[in-house]
């Protein structure tokens, strides 16, 4: 699935709304802002399989998998301590839904990243 021509746009508004949304665990959680953002890029949510761990999870997806180094705004990322998912926002950084909205941290405190589009 390409992304859409409009998907910077759409990310930002995304990163708006959720900037003071705090995390809950049934609501609000990294998995539901991840498919949030992969929604915002490509226009449609992904499927995927709720499997044991975030990272089986986020593979069943069917995006590519590659080294945080070289993701790119709109891809999504898993950090490892502690394990969240979170989106590739602008130089070097993510953002991870935090206690009282966004945290931004820096990609290398990432393990994994999948390519959005």
């Amino acid at each position: 699935m390409p992304r859409r021509p409009n998907w910077p746009a759409r990310l930002a508004a995304l990163l708006a709304v959720a900037e003071a949304r705090p995390f809950d665990a049934r609501c609000w959680n990294c998995g539901r802002f991840a498919l949030a953002a992969v929604e915002a890029c490509l226009g449609q949510k992904p499927r995927i399989r709720i499997l044991p761990g975030l990272e089986a999870t986020a593979d069943s997806a069917g995006f590519p998998r590659f080294p945080p180094t070289f993701a790119r705004p709109g891809d999504v990322v898993l950090a490892g301590d502690p394990p969240r998912l979170g989106v590739v926002v602008e130089g070097g950084r993510a953002a991870f839904v935090g206690p009282r909205g966004l945290v931004r941290q820096p990609l290398t405190t990432c393990t994994t990243a999948w390519r959005i589009g």
